[in-house]
């Protein structure tokens, strides 16, 4: 599919994206460019890489698609570092959850003889570096592509064919109505579950304890959020500031109303929004984790 693949970055997405290039022979020669050489070395031991180097140019020079899979908020610097090295009519693409300052930041950095394909997988885990990845990862998956404007639909068309060769499905969207859709998808459920660990970390402790021994299933699923990548989160957050204040603002006025119901003893209230949200669990169950329609699905976890 191509001669030449360099991926930036071999954490969960990036060695992912790797091995299902190497498995199913995508690229002539995929490189990775990681600064820790620490990584370097795992992905080359792994066989998952057939080159690792902490140079930008190197890992860059010829190469026809390059994956940027850094933290979104290293996006501007990794691009200056590129710009003077990137092929005529290379491709660009990333992985980040954050659109909006990833376009801003290639198009301030990147020559305009390079296309700009900017990408979303919405898979994942709470595990980061090279070891966690696997290729199963995006199997029947979404991948939402924000491309440009003036990007040629011809390196859309190549960058969707590389993520369908991967098991994904494909999305195409504005980069801003993505950054407000995963405000409320992701990006919000994420700081609440921070938020709410961090809340029982400041109990004292004999009370932390007995909440870490008996915790139910919800509290689970909040540590399970909350484990995960804090240096890409923090970059999530910082990076779509506009998207996720919107959306917060939003969910602090519905729980000051959820309050207030309890205080007044409000039950008809609260059976209310428990019926709704009920009514949206049912739909995303039927839906499944690939968002789509299954006939052996009957709103059952």
């Amino acid at each position: 599919m191509f001669n030449k693949v360099c991926i930036i970055g071999l954490g969960l997405i990036g060695s992912s994206l790797a091995r299902n290039i190497k498995a199913q022979n995508l690229a002539g020669h995929l490189v990775c460019v990681d600064l820790n050489p620490k990584v370097c070395e795992k992905g080359k031991a792994l066989g998952i890489v057939d080159q690792a180097t902490t140079s930008f140019s190197v890992g860059v020079e010829d190469a026809d698609l390059i994956i940027l899979c850094s933290p979104v908020g290293s996006m501007s610097v990794v691009a200056s570092a590129i710009a003077d090295c990137v092929k005529e009519g290379a491709i660009i693409t990333d992985v980040g959850s954050v659109k909006g300052s990833v376009v801003r930041d290639l198009q301030e950095h990147l020559p305009e003889y390079v296309e700009i394909v900017p990408g979303h997988p919405i898979a994942g885990t709470e595990y980061s570096g090279p070891e966690a990845g696997f290729a199963e990862l995006f199997r029947d998956r979404w991948v939402i592509l924000t491309p440009l404007p003036e990007t040629d639909l011809r390196a859309v068309d190549k960058v969707s064919a590389l993520w369908s060769a991967c098991g994904a499905r494909i999305e195409i969207m504005d980069h801003k109505r993505h950054d407000l859709v995963l405000g409320i998808t992701s990006h919000l459920p994420h700081l609440i579950a921070y938020s709410i660990v961090d809340t029982a970390n400041d109990l004292q402790d004999d009370m932390k304890s007995e909440v870490i021994k008996f915790s139910a299933s919800g509290f689970r699923g909040f540590t399970r959020i909350a484990a995960s990548d804090p240096v890409m989160w923090r970059d999530v957050f910082l990076n779509n500031q506009e998207a996720v204040l919107e959306i917060l603002g939003r969910f602090t006025e519905d729980l000051s109303a959820l309050q207030k119901a309890i205080r007044k003893g409000d039950g008809d209230y609260l059976y209310g929004v428990f019926t709704r949200t009920r009514e949206i669990r049912r739909k995303i169950v039927e839906l499944g984790p690939e968002g789509l329609p299954s006939p052996d699905r009957t709103g059952k976890d």
